[in-house]
């Protein structure tokens, strides 16, 4: 927002991924999250932001509105706190207080095979457990894996993540992903091929730059 204000930019702030359910219940809570982010964002100085489904334009434009002063459309009218961030603030990535847990490598495995065999079938934007996903979750979820391997990152309960694990835990969640596609698309050829690669990009010795190149070959064929 600093960089943006100080060229004269827009400072757009991020994406809420939700999607509606059909569970009202659950609708009600993506909007009071998807309220609370975007009204943190208009604190912070942003100008606006941007929601993955017209259910949730209503929340965000509200939300910004109140945050103009009157006549303005935008924030830059208004001082920018200096941040003072540096060029090695911006290579450390460390969070204060994180851990890995099984839930959160599960995840990443389930919801990369998923995303994965969803582009192979054709659809790049897929609908994940009420989320708006991309092509950049699956490489942020096969990333961290591969990461973790290579590192011999422990979870917090101890145990390191090995290929061994990555396997045993994949095992599990395919079952899962199964039922989720239903028996037609389970024994489709878009999941098989989703899950080898899955296991090349995860447990290569190198790093795959980007997934979608070898996720090309296999259209390609």
């Amino acid at each position: 927002m600093e960089i943006c204000h100080k060229r004269g930019a827009h400072a757009i702030g991020g994406m809420s991924a939700f999607i509606p359910a059909k569970d009202e219940a659950t609708n009600q809570q993506a909007r009071a999250k998807v309220r609370a982010d975007k009204e943190n964002e208009a604190k912070l100085g942003y100008d606006g932001t941007w929601v993955a489904h017209p259910f949730l334009v209503d929340i965000a434009k509200e939300v910004f509105t109140a945050a103009f002063d009157e006549g303005q459309v935008n924030q830059k009218n208004k001082p920018v706190p200096q941040t003072g961030v540096r060029q090695e603030d911006l290579l450390d990535v460390r969070i204060p207080g994180s851990t890995i847990t099984e839930m959160g490598v599960r995840t990443n495995i389930n919801v990369g095979i998923l995303y994965v065999e969803s582009w192979l079938s054709g659809v790049g934007a897929a609908a994940l457990y009420n989320l708006m996903e991309d092509a950049a979750t699956a490489e942020i979820s096969r990333a961290q894996l591969w990461q973790w391997i290579k590192l011999g990152a422990k979870m917090d309960d101890g145990r390191t993540i090995t290929k061994e694990l990555y396997m045993t835990l994949k095992e599990q969640e395919m079952e899962k992903v199964r039922q989720l596609l239903g028996p037609e698309r389970s024994q489709g050829e878009a999941l098989k091929q989703a899950s080898q690669l899955m296991d090349k990009l995860v447990l290569g010795s190198t790093f795959i730059e980007f997934l979608t190149l070898p996720a090309y070959g296999l259209l390609e064929n």
